[in-house]
């Protein structure tokens, strides 16, 4: 996983509940990295996901519940990160509907082995977009959440269904995002 992402998720555990409790989550996961995860780096998959189910014990939560509150939290800085590739005028649904040509393919195109998910985006409705993620990972839950995190960032609502999803059984998600208010 992008050290990025893995820096975001520090971050999210220490804004949240201390830096004791990160170093502490590191320690119950059995993962060795720095305090301070490098942003340049990949880290290995099963160590972020022990460091996410190790969170979600302490917190008494659910994993998927942590991974899109997680999201969530990391919008505004992949907002910050990716801002000279996005159109000024552009709200929630014109990043979500052109996050695959342009961020996601400049991450594979500078890290290969960041490996984003792969997105197809619909705009279905001047007030909706259909997005069909794809990745071996199932971070589907990660995706609501920073979808959540654009609408808060343009003080937007969204309304999000998911009539399928992989951690079902279903090849791939189905995010139907529709602004609300």
């Amino acid at each position: 996983m992008h050290g990025i992402i893995v820096n975001q998720l520090r971050q999210f555990v220490v804004s949240n509940h201390g830096r004791e409790v990160w170093n502490r989550l590191r320690a119950d996961a059995g993962v060795e990295m720095a305090d301070v995860p490098a942003i340049e780096r990949a880290y290995d998959d099963a160590d972020v996901m022990a460091l996410v189910q190790a969170a979600a014990a302490a917190s008494g939560g659910d994993v998927q519940a942590l991974l899109e509150q997680f999201g969530e939290f990391l919008a505004p800085a992949l907002l910050r990160i990716y801002a000279p590739v996005l159109r000024p005028e552009w709200r929630t649904l014109d990043v979500i509907e052109h996050t695959e040509e342009r961020i996601h393919r400049v991450v594979r195109r500078q890290d290969p082995e960041a490996a984003p998910p792969y997105l197809t985006a619909t705009r279905a409705s001047p007030d909706a977009v259909v997005v069909d993620y794809v990745s071996p990972r199932r971070l589907c839950s990660v995706a609501r959440g920073i979808m959540h995190g654009l609408a808060s960032h343009f003080g937007e609502r969204l309304d999000i269904q998911q009539p399928t999803c992989m951690l079902r059984g279903d090849p791939a998600c189905l995010l139907v995002a529709r602004l609300v208010g």
